[in-house]
């Protein structure tokens, strides 16, 4: 009586061993570190290191270790204060070539790390990092809307073949001038027909017939509404290219947004981040007029000066074919011809239309691709850094137009396989559909991150420590063994942690300190339903086993409650109450598995399959 089967005892041994190797990363170290990366043609190599390693060593910064990986260098660093010298040592030895992010890097063993077993993931509180609040210009949303507006008027009316005076834009209306009456009543039932979101009015001012084309209230809270969700997606984009865990990037109020990364220590870098944009413009080459005249100051009307990325002056025409906006997805891959790094691009509808229309126009032409990106660059004034943002334009690419082609095609003349991947993640992510002012940036460092853990650390341990000491000397024997189980229910709960790898948070450490009073109400009811049926007069192996068979019921109910409260707080809940809710249902799953199954094989190892006259209860 009061034995398991063979198969049930290996389960539970399994499900321990699993346990303890997926929770064992979590006592490695969180190492301050540094990750260096090429950007465009720079790679990291073997070289790469030797020079970042002589620096250090010339400016006596410890290196704790060393690891190179594909086109990555990862350095870490006994503290913080080593990893910040090390990044000022750095910087200037590499140049404006390579990336320098500091991170926080787990020391844990390559064998561990190829079964899987990562540590979980800390929050913001824990870990430390950056929080920042973003604020999106809605001004220039609208503003940007109606330029668009203003510059589809004009193309439709061009296409419809009505002559206008003049488009201009007066605060959030399109002026549109006509010479007569006649052209201008035209003019407002087509714009009407066309654009049925925009308000229209009739006005003559003595000298010229107007349409005015207003943004209602309701289509400007359209657009501030989808410029908010857009950056919110763009910006979660860009983040999670970045690597960071379980980033946090919410909405606050109409216009604001907040991010939160934990482990990123470098406030620099992440303002680069957000605010980075990189697009693509298509035009068309002109070929009409001496490239000679516009480099010495006489550019034609219409066409502007640009440089190929050798240095060769190039005329491209002003109008822009398509835009990075009107790119709806992008890969990276390569030629099949040629061999050469490429990106594949998938455009909207309406931008689709206007490159079908265009190369079907210009069969034969050139069409250049211009690469736009905001870069930002610092430089000693005055012995101080001042960074500026500086815009940079480059044609990757002039080809002719062999046959027209719409929605879908690929760009060349990027320099490698890295920026083809790193253009495409840009276009992919999206551009920001306004721009954004950070206001507020607090950085939580480390050390205030590991103060949170230490006062965590010592709830968790007084609570287990009080609860351990009560069932010892209340239940005796079948006392430790539920202490056991609770320590085994720990060590599962950190090992689905790390499994999932879920973010843990000072409300998660409330959720894991709960778990630890709540994991013994079961071994509770079992152990006085035991003591129930030794005082009637039960045999000792009868109690035990009545006393596990008739509380299970109750104990699944008194679960299943708790376990639905958990689920609806991750349901409806934000931040820090999906992280108590998260800890609160793990704990509940793996508490029930250690004090059923977990105490009944121990109790069953003890007393089981032989005659006792008494139990230690």
């Amino acid at each position: 009586m009061n034995r398991y089967p063979l198969w049930k005892n290996l389960l539970i041994v399994v499900v321990v061993l699993l346990g303890l190797l997926y929770a064992l990363p979590n006592i490695f170290s969180q190492d301050p570190a540094m990750e260096i990366s090429g950007i465009r043609r720079a790679q990291v190599d073997e070289a790469t290191a030797d020079r970042v390693r002589a620096a250090l060593e010339a400016a006596n910064v410890e290196i704790k270790s060393m690891e190179l990986g594909v086109n990555k260098l990862l350095l870490r660093f006994p503290d913080t204060e080593t990893q910040l010298k090390a990044k000022e040592v750095v910087e200037p030895v590499l140049g404006s070539g390579y990336t320098v992010a500091l991170t926080l890097s787990t020391d844990v063993p390559g064998w561990l790390r190829a079964v899987g077993a990562e540590p979980m993931y800390l929050g913001l509180d824990l870990r430390g990092g950056i929080h920042v609040l973003i604020d999106v210009d809605m001004d220039a949303a609208i503003r940007q809307s109606i330029e668009r507006y203003s510059s589809d008027i004009r193309s439709l009316l061009r296409k419809q073949k009505l002559r206008y005076t003049t488009v201009s834009l007066e605060g959030n209306s399109v002026i549109v001038r006509f010479k007569d009456a006649a052209l201008r009543d035209q003019a407002f039932e087509v714009i009407g027909d066309e654009f049925r979101s925009l308000k229209l009015d009739s006005v003559d001012d003595g000298q010229s017939f107007l349409v005015k084309a207003l943004m209602s209230p309701s289509e400007q809270q359209t657009v501030r509404k989808f410029a908010l969700d857009q950056n919110i997606t763009t910006l979660r984009n860009r983040v999670n290219a970045l690597g960071v865990s379980e980033p946090i990037i919410v909405q606050q109020g109409e216009r604001r947004i907040v991010v939160q990364l934990p482990g990123a220590q470098d406030p620099a870098k992440l303002k680069e981040l957000l605010g980075a944009t990189a697009t693509l413009e298509y035009r068309l080459q002109d070929t009409e007029h001496s490239v000679e005249d516009a480099v010495a100051g006489k550019v034609p009307v219409g066409t502007k000066l640009y440089k190929t990325r050798d240095g060769r002056p190039i005329l491209l025409k002003k109008r822009v074919i398509v835009t990075g906006n009107q790119i709806t997805d992008a890969s990276s891959g390569f030629d099949q011809r040629s061999g050469q790094p490429a990106v594949f691009v998938s455009l909207d509808g309406p931008g689709a239309r206007r490159m079908r229309n265009v190369t079907t126009e210009n069969v034969g032409k050139p069409m250049a691709v211009v690469f736009i990106e905001i870069r930002n660059e610092t430089r000693i004034v005055d012995d101080k850094k001042v960074t500026r943002k500086v815009p940079v334009e480059e044609v990757i690419s002039v080809a002719n137009i062999l046959e027209p082609f719409g929605r879908r095609f690929q760009t060349t003349g990027l320099d490698s396989s890295n920026e083809a991947r790193d253009l495409a993640l840009l276009l992919r992510a999206g551009a920001l559909a306004a721009p954004i002012d950070i206001v507020e940036e607090r950085t939580i460092g480390p050390s205030l991150g590991q103060d949170n853990i230490d006062q965590g650390f010592e709830s968790v341990v007084i609570g287990m420590f009080l609860v351990v000491i009560f069932m010892a000397v209340y239940y005796r024997i079948f006392g430790l063994v539920a202490d056991m189980a609770l320590l085994l229910n720990l060590v599962l709960i950190v090992a689905v942690l790390s499994m999932l790898q879920a973010t843990l948070t000072l409300p998660g450490i409330a959720g894991i300190v709960l778990t630890v009073g709540m994991a013994v109400d079961a071994n509770v009811l079992i152990f006085e339903r035991i003591r129930e049926e030794i005082r009637v007069g039960s045999s000792p192996q009868a109690s035990i086993y009545a006393g596990y068979e008739k509380a299970f019921s109750t104990i699944v109910d008194a679960n299943v409650t708790t376990l639905i409260a958990a689920f609806v707080l991750f349901v409806f809940g934000t931040g820090p109450i999906k992280g108590f809710a998260v800890t609160l249902g793990i704990g509940i799953l793996t508490s029930m598995f250690t004090a059923i199954l977990g105490t009944r094989a121990v109790i069953n190892l003890i007393y089981g399959g032989r005659r006792v006259k008494q139990i230690s209860i």
